[in-house]
Protein backbone atom coordinates (compact mmCIF):
# COMPACT_ATOMS: atom_id res chain seq x y z
CA UNK A 1 0.00 0.00 0.00
CA UNK A 2 1.30 3.46 -0.78
CA UNK A 3 0.54 6.37 1.50
CA UNK A 4 1.42 9.67 -0.10
CA UNK A 5 -0.39 11.63 2.60
CA UNK A 6 -0.39 9.44 5.64
CA UNK A 7 1.02 5.97 6.19
CA UNK A 8 3.69 5.08 3.70
CA UNK A 9 4.16 1.59 2.24
CA UNK A 10 3.67 -1.73 4.07
CA UNK A 11 5.90 -4.60 2.90
CA UNK A 12 6.88 -8.04 4.13
CA UNK A 13 6.18 -11.74 3.95
CA UNK A 14 2.93 -13.31 4.99
CA UNK A 15 4.49 -14.12 8.37
CA UNK A 16 5.45 -10.50 8.92
CA UNK A 17 2.02 -9.33 7.83
CA UNK A 18 0.35 -11.81 10.20
CA UNK A 19 2.58 -10.65 13.06
CA UNK A 20 1.91 -7.02 12.25
CA UNK A 21 -1.84 -7.67 12.33
CA UNK A 22 -1.45 -9.39 15.69
CA UNK A 23 0.43 -6.43 17.18
CA UNK A 24 -2.08 -3.87 15.91
CA UNK A 25 -5.09 -5.95 17.02
CA UNK A 26 -3.69 -6.35 20.52
CA UNK A 27 -3.02 -2.60 20.74
CA UNK A 28 -6.57 -1.88 19.62
CA UNK A 29 -7.82 -4.03 22.48
CA UNK A 30 -5.69 -2.03 24.96
CA UNK A 31 -6.21 1.39 23.42
CA UNK A 32 -7.87 2.88 26.54
CA UNK A 33 -4.96 1.78 28.69
CA UNK A 34 -2.54 3.27 26.16
CA UNK A 35 -4.40 6.60 26.22
CA UNK A 36 -4.13 6.74 30.03
CA UNK A 37 -0.43 6.01 29.79
CA UNK A 38 0.01 8.76 27.20
CA UNK A 39 -1.83 11.39 29.27
CA UNK A 40 0.33 10.53 32.28
CA UNK A 41 3.50 10.89 30.17
CA UNK A 42 2.33 14.21 28.73
CA UNK A 43 1.57 15.61 32.18
CA UNK A 44 4.94 14.44 33.49
CA UNK A 45 6.87 16.11 30.67
CA UNK A 46 4.91 19.33 30.03
CA UNK A 47 4.17 21.49 33.12
CA UNK A 48 1.67 23.68 31.24
CA UNK A 49 -0.51 20.61 30.60
CA UNK A 50 -0.08 19.20 34.08
CA UNK A 51 -1.26 22.48 35.63
CA UNK A 52 -4.71 22.18 34.02
CA UNK A 53 -7.85 20.70 35.56
CA UNK A 54 -9.68 17.37 35.06
CA UNK A 55 -11.81 18.64 32.17
CA UNK A 56 -8.71 19.58 30.20
CA UNK A 57 -7.01 16.26 30.89
CA UNK A 58 -10.16 14.44 29.76
CA UNK A 59 -10.06 16.43 26.51
CA UNK A 60 -6.41 15.48 25.97
CA UNK A 61 -7.25 11.80 26.60
CA UNK A 62 -10.08 11.95 24.06
CA UNK A 63 -7.71 13.40 21.44
CA UNK A 64 -5.12 10.71 22.14
CA UNK A 65 -7.76 7.99 21.83
CA UNK A 66 -9.00 9.30 18.50
CA UNK A 67 -5.45 9.46 17.12
CA UNK A 68 -4.63 5.95 18.32
CA UNK A 69 -7.82 4.46 16.89
CA UNK A 70 -7.27 6.38 13.67
CA UNK A 71 -3.77 5.03 13.23
CA UNK A 72 -4.67 1.46 14.18
CA UNK A 73 -7.60 1.37 11.75
CA UNK A 74 -5.49 2.77 8.90
CA UNK A 75 -2.61 0.41 9.61
CA UNK A 76 -4.86 -2.65 9.85
CA UNK A 77 -6.64 -1.77 6.62
CA UNK A 78 -3.34 -0.77 4.96
CA UNK A 79 -4.85 2.40 3.59
CA UNK A 80 -3.90 6.04 3.40
CA UNK A 81 -4.80 8.51 6.12
CA UNK A 82 -6.70 11.44 4.63
CA UNK A 83 -7.43 14.98 5.75
CA UNK A 84 -10.99 13.90 6.55
CA UNK A 85 -9.65 11.27 8.95
CA UNK A 86 -7.89 13.90 11.03
CA UNK A 87 -10.49 16.69 10.73
CA UNK A 88 -11.05 16.49 14.50
CA UNK A 89 -7.53 17.86 15.13
CA UNK A 90 -8.53 21.28 13.82
CA UNK A 91 -10.88 22.02 16.70
CA UNK A 92 -8.41 20.66 19.21
CA UNK A 93 -5.68 22.92 17.82
CA UNK A 94 -7.94 25.94 18.07
CA UNK A 95 -8.87 25.07 21.66
CA UNK A 96 -5.21 24.89 22.65
CA UNK A 97 -4.41 28.16 20.88
CA UNK A 98 -7.42 29.87 22.47
CA UNK A 99 -6.31 28.65 25.90
CA UNK A 100 -2.95 30.34 25.40
CA UNK A 101 -0.70 27.28 25.12
CA UNK A 102 2.61 27.74 23.35
CA UNK A 103 2.81 26.01 19.99
CA UNK A 104 5.98 24.23 21.16
CA UNK A 105 4.08 22.70 24.10
CA UNK A 106 1.23 21.62 21.85
CA UNK A 107 3.52 19.87 19.35
CA UNK A 108 5.56 18.38 22.20
CA UNK A 109 2.40 16.86 23.71
CA UNK A 110 1.63 15.27 20.38
CA UNK A 111 5.19 13.92 20.14
CA UNK A 112 4.99 12.37 23.64
CA UNK A 113 1.73 10.63 22.73
CA UNK A 114 3.28 9.13 19.63
CA UNK A 115 6.33 7.96 21.58
CA UNK A 116 4.03 6.06 23.95
CA UNK A 117 2.36 4.46 20.93
CA UNK A 118 5.68 3.39 19.42
CA UNK A 119 6.91 1.98 22.75
CA UNK A 120 3.72 -0.10 22.88
CA UNK A 121 4.40 -1.46 19.39
CA UNK A 122 7.91 -2.52 20.40
CA UNK A 123 6.59 -4.04 23.62
CA UNK A 124 3.96 -6.11 21.80
CA UNK A 125 6.53 -7.30 19.24
CA UNK A 126 7.80 -9.61 21.99
CA UNK A 127 11.46 -9.65 21.01
CA UNK A 128 11.12 -12.35 18.32
CA UNK A 129 12.77 -11.91 14.95
CA UNK A 130 9.49 -11.84 13.05
CA UNK A 131 7.97 -9.53 15.70
CA UNK A 132 10.86 -7.08 15.41
CA UNK A 133 10.59 -7.04 11.62
CA UNK A 134 6.83 -6.46 11.89
CA UNK A 135 7.41 -3.57 14.31
CA UNK A 136 10.02 -2.02 12.03
CA UNK A 137 7.62 -2.30 9.08
CA UNK A 138 5.28 0.01 11.02
CA UNK A 139 7.96 2.64 11.75
CA UNK A 140 7.79 4.35 8.37
CA UNK A 141 4.00 4.42 8.45
CA UNK A 142 4.00 5.89 11.95
CA UNK A 143 6.53 8.59 11.05
CA UNK A 144 4.48 9.60 8.04
CA UNK A 145 1.35 9.76 10.13
CA UNK A 146 3.10 11.94 12.73
CA UNK A 147 4.42 14.31 10.07
CA UNK A 148 1.07 14.50 8.29
CA UNK A 149 -0.98 15.21 11.41
CA UNK A 150 1.46 17.54 13.17
CA UNK A 151 1.78 19.68 10.03
CA UNK A 152 -1.97 20.11 9.75
CA UNK A 153 -2.33 20.76 13.49
CA UNK A 154 0.46 23.35 13.51
CA UNK A 155 -1.00 25.13 10.48
CA UNK A 156 -4.37 25.37 12.21
CA UNK A 157 -2.75 26.62 15.39
CA UNK A 158 -0.78 29.34 13.58
CA UNK A 159 -3.86 30.32 11.57
CA UNK A 160 -5.84 30.84 14.75
CA UNK A 161 -3.03 32.83 16.36
CA UNK A 162 -2.80 35.03 13.29
CA UNK A 163 -6.53 35.68 13.32
CA UNK A 164 -6.52 36.35 17.05
CA UNK A 165 -3.58 38.75 16.70
CA UNK A 166 -5.38 40.60 13.90
CA UNK A 167 -8.50 40.89 16.07
CA UNK A 168 -6.49 42.23 19.01
CA UNK A 169 -4.71 44.71 16.73
CA UNK A 170 -8.04 45.90 15.33
CA UNK A 171 -9.53 46.38 18.79
CA UNK A 172 -6.40 48.19 19.99
CA UNK A 173 -6.43 50.48 16.96
CA UNK A 174 -10.13 51.28 17.45
CA UNK A 175 -9.54 52.10 21.11
CA UNK A 176 -6.55 54.33 20.35
CA UNK A 177 -8.46 56.25 17.68
CA UNK A 178 -11.31 56.75 20.15
CA UNK A 179 -8.91 58.11 22.77
CA UNK A 180 -7.09 60.37 20.30
CA UNK A 181 -10.46 61.79 19.26
CA UNK A 182 -10.97 62.89 22.85
CA UNK A 183 -13.62 60.29 23.71
CA UNK A 184 -13.67 57.50 26.29
CA UNK A 185 -14.55 53.85 25.63
CA UNK A 186 -18.21 53.43 26.51
CA UNK A 187 -18.24 49.65 26.75
CA UNK A 188 -17.89 46.43 24.82
CA UNK A 189 -14.56 45.36 23.25
CA UNK A 190 -12.99 48.81 23.57
CA UNK A 191 -13.60 49.02 27.30
CA UNK A 192 -12.36 45.44 27.75
CA UNK A 193 -9.22 46.29 25.77
CA UNK A 194 -8.66 49.40 27.89
CA UNK A 195 -8.94 47.42 31.12
CA UNK A 196 -6.58 44.76 29.76
CA UNK A 197 -3.92 47.46 29.45
CA UNK A 198 -4.59 48.97 32.87
CA UNK A 199 -6.54 51.93 31.45
CA UNK A 200 -9.47 52.08 33.85
CA UNK A 201 -11.79 51.67 35.55
CA UNK A 202 -10.56 54.93 37.14
CA UNK A 203 -10.69 57.41 34.22
CA UNK A 204 -8.18 59.66 36.00
CA UNK A 205 -5.47 57.02 36.51
CA UNK A 206 -2.06 58.52 35.55
CA UNK A 207 -0.58 57.58 32.20
CA UNK A 208 1.91 58.69 29.58
CA UNK A 209 1.86 58.49 25.81
CA UNK A 210 4.88 57.38 23.79
CA UNK A 211 5.41 58.27 20.12
CA UNK A 212 8.20 56.56 18.17
CA UNK A 213 9.34 56.71 14.57
CA UNK A 214 12.04 54.99 12.55
CA UNK A 215 15.10 57.03 11.61
CA UNK A 216 18.16 56.28 9.53
CA UNK A 217 18.24 54.01 6.47
CA UNK A 218 14.99 52.21 7.38
CA UNK A 219 13.03 55.48 7.29
CA UNK A 220 12.17 57.86 4.50
CA UNK A 221 11.31 57.49 0.82
CA UNK A 222 14.55 55.74 -0.11
CA UNK A 223 14.15 52.78 2.26
CA UNK A 224 13.67 49.22 1.12
CA UNK A 225 9.99 48.46 1.69
CA UNK A 226 10.45 44.94 3.07
CA UNK A 227 13.38 45.88 5.32
CA UNK A 228 11.56 48.96 6.57
CA UNK A 229 8.42 46.96 7.35
CA UNK A 230 10.43 44.36 9.27
CA UNK A 231 12.18 47.05 11.31
CA UNK A 232 8.85 48.79 11.88
CA UNK A 233 7.15 45.69 13.25
CA UNK A 234 10.19 44.72 15.31
CA UNK A 235 10.20 48.14 16.97
CA UNK A 236 6.44 48.05 17.59
CA UNK A 237 6.67 44.59 19.12
CA UNK A 238 9.55 45.62 21.39
CA UNK A 239 7.64 48.62 22.75
CA UNK A 240 4.42 46.63 23.03
CA UNK A 241 6.15 43.98 25.14
CA UNK A 242 7.28 46.43 27.82
CA UNK A 243 5.60 45.81 31.16
CA UNK A 244 4.47 48.84 33.17
CA UNK A 245 2.58 48.42 36.42
CA UNK A 246 2.13 44.74 35.61
CA UNK A 247 0.49 45.49 32.24
CA UNK A 248 1.66 45.99 28.70
CA UNK A 249 0.96 49.40 27.14
CA UNK A 250 -1.72 49.82 24.51
CA UNK A 251 0.52 49.87 21.42
CA UNK A 252 -0.54 50.57 17.84
CA UNK A 253 1.41 50.97 14.59
CA UNK A 254 -0.37 54.03 13.29
CA UNK A 255 0.48 55.57 9.92
CA UNK A 256 4.24 56.15 10.18
CA UNK A 257 4.48 56.22 13.97
CA UNK A 258 4.23 53.80 16.86
CA UNK A 259 1.89 55.08 19.58
CA UNK A 260 1.82 53.53 23.04
CA UNK A 261 -0.43 54.51 25.96
CA UNK A 262 1.08 53.26 29.22
CA UNK A 263 -0.90 53.23 32.48
CA UNK A 264 1.50 54.03 35.34
CA UNK A 265 -0.59 52.78 38.23
CA UNK A 266 -0.48 54.09 41.83
CA UNK A 267 2.11 56.83 42.29
CA UNK A 268 2.40 57.50 38.58
CA UNK A 269 6.23 57.39 38.40
CA UNK A 270 7.29 57.25 34.74
CA UNK A 271 10.99 56.77 35.50
CA UNK A 272 11.01 53.00 35.06
CA UNK A 273 9.20 53.25 31.72
CA UNK A 274 11.73 55.81 30.48
CA UNK A 275 14.57 53.48 31.51
CA UNK A 276 12.99 50.56 29.69
CA UNK A 277 12.39 52.64 26.56
CA UNK A 278 16.05 53.64 26.55
CA UNK A 279 17.03 49.97 26.89
CA UNK A 280 14.74 49.03 24.00
CA UNK A 281 16.08 51.82 21.83
CA UNK A 282 19.70 50.82 22.55
CA UNK A 283 19.02 47.12 21.91
CA UNK A 284 17.27 47.84 18.61
CA UNK A 285 20.10 50.14 17.57
CA UNK A 286 22.50 47.25 18.13
CA UNK A 287 20.35 45.23 15.72
CA UNK A 288 20.44 47.97 13.11
CA UNK A 289 17.04 49.52 13.87
CA UNK A 290 17.24 53.22 14.80
CA UNK A 291 14.34 54.85 16.64
CA UNK A 292 13.40 58.34 17.75
CA UNK A 293 11.19 58.09 20.84
CA UNK A 294 9.20 60.88 22.51
CA UNK A 295 7.55 60.51 25.93
CA UNK A 296 4.81 62.85 27.17
CA UNK A 297 4.38 64.26 30.64
CA UNK A 298 2.22 62.32 33.08
CA UNK A 299 -1.45 63.10 32.44
CA UNK A 300 -4.40 62.30 34.74
CA UNK A 301 -6.37 59.77 32.76
CA UNK A 302 -7.61 58.74 29.34
CA UNK A 303 -9.38 62.04 28.65
CA UNK A 304 -5.95 63.71 28.29
CA UNK A 305 -4.53 61.22 25.77
CA UNK A 306 -4.83 63.74 22.85
CA UNK A 307 -2.75 66.31 24.74
CA UNK A 308 -0.21 63.70 25.81
CA UNK A 309 0.10 62.48 22.23
CA UNK A 310 0.84 66.01 21.03
CA UNK A 311 3.47 66.35 23.76
CA UNK A 312 5.15 63.09 22.77
CA UNK A 313 5.31 64.17 19.14
CA UNK A 314 6.70 67.56 20.18
CA UNK A 315 9.41 65.79 22.18
CA UNK A 316 10.54 64.07 18.96
CA UNK A 317 11.58 67.47 17.63
CA UNK A 318 14.26 67.71 20.32
CA UNK A 319 16.17 64.71 18.99
CA UNK A 320 19.04 64.71 16.50
CA UNK A 321 18.90 62.97 13.17
CA UNK A 322 20.13 59.66 14.62
CA UNK A 323 17.19 59.54 17.03
CA UNK A 324 17.24 58.73 20.75
CA UNK A 325 14.78 59.11 23.61
CA UNK A 326 13.34 62.51 24.56
CA UNK A 327 11.41 62.05 27.82
CA UNK A 328 9.50 65.11 29.02
CA UNK A 329 9.10 63.68 32.56
CA UNK A 330 12.88 63.95 32.92
CA UNK A 331 13.12 67.54 31.70
CA UNK A 332 13.04 70.60 33.87
CA UNK A 333 10.82 73.45 32.70
CA UNK A 334 13.98 75.48 32.10
CA UNK A 335 15.36 72.82 29.74
CA UNK A 336 12.04 72.49 27.93
CA UNK A 337 11.78 76.24 27.37
CA UNK A 338 15.32 76.32 26.03
CA UNK A 339 14.60 73.47 23.62
CA UNK A 340 11.44 75.21 22.41
CA UNK A 341 13.16 78.57 22.01
CA UNK A 342 13.03 80.22 18.59
CA UNK A 343 15.57 82.35 16.78
CA UNK A 344 14.43 85.48 18.59
CA UNK A 345 15.38 84.04 21.97
CA UNK A 346 18.88 83.25 20.70
CA UNK A 347 19.28 86.73 19.20
CA UNK A 348 18.44 88.22 22.60
CA UNK A 349 21.61 86.67 24.05
CA UNK A 350 24.35 89.30 24.38
CA UNK A 351 26.91 88.72 21.58
CA UNK A 352 29.77 88.88 24.09
CA UNK A 353 28.17 86.06 26.10
CA UNK A 354 27.41 83.99 23.00
CA UNK A 355 30.96 84.54 21.72
CA UNK A 356 32.58 83.45 24.98
CA UNK A 357 30.43 80.33 25.26
CA UNK A 358 31.16 79.32 21.65
CA UNK A 359 34.87 79.82 22.18
CA UNK A 360 34.74 77.94 25.49
CA UNK A 361 32.92 74.98 23.96
CA UNK A 362 35.59 74.70 21.27
CA UNK A 363 38.23 74.57 24.03
CA UNK A 364 36.54 71.92 26.15
CA UNK A 365 33.89 73.92 28.05
CA UNK A 366 35.73 74.53 31.34
CA UNK A 367 34.18 77.98 31.87
CA UNK A 368 30.69 76.67 31.15
CA UNK A 369 31.23 73.80 33.58
CA UNK A 370 32.38 76.24 36.26
CA UNK A 371 29.29 78.43 35.84
CA UNK A 372 27.03 75.41 36.15
CA UNK A 373 28.86 74.06 39.18
CA UNK A 374 28.74 77.47 40.86
CA UNK A 375 24.96 77.64 40.34
CA UNK A 376 24.48 74.03 41.51
CA UNK A 377 26.46 74.82 44.67
CA UNK A 378 24.13 77.74 45.52
CA UNK A 379 26.87 80.29 44.74
CA UNK A 380 29.34 78.62 47.11
CA UNK A 381 32.64 78.84 45.28
CA UNK A 382 34.50 76.35 47.47
CA UNK A 383 31.75 73.78 47.03
CA UNK A 384 31.81 74.37 43.27
CA UNK A 385 35.59 73.87 43.20
CA UNK A 386 35.26 70.60 45.11
CA UNK A 387 32.57 69.45 42.70
CA UNK A 388 34.91 70.20 39.77
CA UNK A 389 37.93 68.81 41.64
CA UNK A 390 39.94 71.98 41.08
CA UNK A 391 41.59 74.46 43.41
CA UNK A 392 39.46 77.25 44.87
CA UNK A 393 41.72 79.87 43.24
CA UNK A 394 41.28 78.24 39.83
CA UNK A 395 37.50 78.41 40.12
CA UNK A 396 37.75 82.04 41.24
CA UNK A 397 39.99 82.86 38.27
CA UNK A 398 37.52 81.30 35.83
CA UNK A 399 34.57 83.30 37.15
CA UNK A 400 36.61 86.49 37.02
CA UNK A 401 37.52 85.73 33.44
CA UNK A 402 33.80 85.25 32.57
CA UNK A 403 33.03 88.63 34.13
CA UNK A 404 35.85 90.35 32.27
CA UNK A 405 34.79 88.93 28.90
CA UNK A 406 31.02 89.35 29.21
CA UNK A 407 30.40 92.06 31.79
CA UNK A 408 28.23 89.51 33.72
CA UNK A 409 29.17 88.83 37.32
CA UNK A 410 28.19 85.24 38.14
CA UNK A 411 27.82 86.23 41.82
CA UNK A 412 24.85 88.39 40.93
CA UNK A 413 21.61 86.43 40.48
CA UNK A 414 20.38 88.37 37.44
CA UNK A 415 23.71 88.01 35.65
CA UNK A 416 23.96 84.33 36.58
CA UNK A 417 20.47 83.70 35.16
CA UNK A 418 21.50 85.39 31.90
CA UNK A 419 24.54 83.13 31.67
CA UNK A 420 22.57 79.97 32.45
CA UNK A 421 19.91 80.84 29.87
CA UNK A 422 22.60 81.42 27.24
CA UNK A 423 24.20 78.07 28.11
CA UNK A 424 20.85 76.26 27.89
CA UNK A 425 20.09 77.86 24.52
CA UNK A 426 23.51 76.82 23.28
CA UNK A 427 22.89 73.23 24.43
CA UNK A 428 19.49 73.22 22.71
CA UNK A 429 20.76 74.66 19.44
CA UNK A 430 20.10 72.48 16.38
CA UNK A 431 22.81 69.84 16.20
CA UNK A 432 24.95 69.45 13.13
CA UNK A 433 23.35 66.06 12.44
CA UNK A 434 19.88 67.57 12.42
CA UNK A 435 20.43 71.17 11.29
CA UNK A 436 16.81 71.91 10.58
CA UNK A 437 15.67 70.31 13.89
CA UNK A 438 13.73 67.88 11.74
CA UNK A 439 10.22 67.09 12.96
CA UNK A 440 10.16 63.28 13.20
CA UNK A 441 6.45 63.19 13.92
CA UNK A 442 4.15 62.30 10.99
Amino acid sequence: MSGGDGTGTFTGTDAVRTERTRILTELLGRVDELADRAVAAIRAEIPAYDAQGPAFHADVREQVLRHYRNKLAAFLEEREVTVDDIAFTRRASMRRARAGFALADYINAYRVGQQVFWDAIVERAGGTDVGNVAALSLASALMRYIDFVSTHAANTYVEYQRQAAAEVARESRDLLETLLAGALPAGGPQLATAHAHGLGPDPRAPLVVVAAVLVGPDAGPGRDAATGADAWHEAGTAIGHLVVNGRRPLTVLRDSEIVAVAALGPGGDPGRLCDRLQEVRDRLLGEGVALAVGVSTVVPGMADVPRAHREARTALEFLPEEGGVAALPRMRPFEYLALRADGTARRLVDPSVAGLLAEDRARGGVLTATIRAFAAADLNLRAAAERLQIHHNTAQYRLRRVQERTGRNPRHIADLVDLLVAIALQDAAPRRTNPARKDWSP
